[in-house]
């Protein structure tokens, strides 16, 4: 699950669609430990947070030099950084508890798969058509207003299955963001969206977690994501220079059908 976590969390292709996956066919979650198996997929996210902390040291500094009056342009993103996390705070506070409760499920997931996968395609040929702009503003410029908007589609993403990385990832590009932009305010945003939502589950179930699944299986969860979140965001960046987000939408949508002939089949649980 670690491994899973660390691979798909800053991906287009949402880790909570493929952690539900996964524990559905290693039996996980299905029966009275299924609120540990939820809060376990969203506490080792904990090692992916970790990983991009370390990847991007120096862009996390610039914020804290800003906050204490140092870095102007720093500052600039820590202010988008608020703003654009905000609207996640508060849906999860007025909704949270039953996103987890109605939708941590199979048919959820699949359909959140494909409509993603389509949205993804939709967004990717609507941009080339689209006269050339120099390739799209860069992360400093960054305004309040376009952060609010990568803010409110990243709300969209707390319907597992959606993506929180394809939603910030599309809402920086739609908001002018050049793709590499887009990314980097992607991952910087996850460090404060998935630190909040681990921090939470981690204070509330924590007991639980390690009664049901042990002090061991935690930690190796958590340092496997750590590990492979690390290289999958060096691989990320790499290849949407090269090739766009067109893959991840077909991907999507393949996943989503082959889960959907799974779940008919009987070989997962609903």
């Amino acid at each position: 699950l670690g491994v899973i976590e660390g691979i798909t969390e800053y991906l287009p292709v949402s880790s909570t669609g493929h952690l539900v996956v996964a524990q559905r066919l290693m039996g996980i979650g299905i029966g009275a430990d299924k609120e540990a198996a939820d809060a376990f997929a969203i506490s080792i996210q904990g090692g992916a947070i970790l990983a991009v902390l370390g990847l991007y040291f120096r862009r996390i500094l610039r914020i804290v030099m800003g906050l204490f009056g140092k870095d102007p342009e720093g500052l600039r993103l820590a202010i988008a950084l608020v703003v654009a996390f905000l609207p996640a705070v508060v849906v999860a506070l007025l909704v949270g508890d039953q996103i987890k409760e109605k939708l941590f499920n199979m048919p959820s997931v699949i359909a959140a798969w494909i409509v993603g996968g389509i949205a993804i395609l939709v967004v990717c040929a609507w941009r080339k058509r689209q006269p050339a702009k120099g390739g799209g503003k860069e992360l400093m410029e960054l305004t309040w207003k376009m952060a609010l908007v990568i803010g409110l589609l990243q709300c969209v993403a707390m319907w597992p299955g959606t993506s929180r990385s394809l939603m910030t990832i599309v809402g920086g590009m739609l908001v002018g963001l050049s793709l590499k932009s887009a990314v980097e305010f992607s991952f910087l945003l996850g460090v404060m969206t998935l630190g909040a939502a681990t921090a939470k589950d981690t204070l509330d179930y924590g007991p639980l977690m390690l009664e049901t699944f042990g002090p061991l299986n935690l930690t190796v969860g958590f340092l496997a994501s750590f590990v492979f979140a690390a290289l999958a965001v060096k691989w990320l960046v790499n290849y949407l220079q090269k090739h766009g987000m067109e893959g991840f939408g077909w991907y999507r949508i393949a996943i989503g059908l082959v889960v959907l002939g799974m779940l008919g089949a009987g070989w997962v649980h609903p």
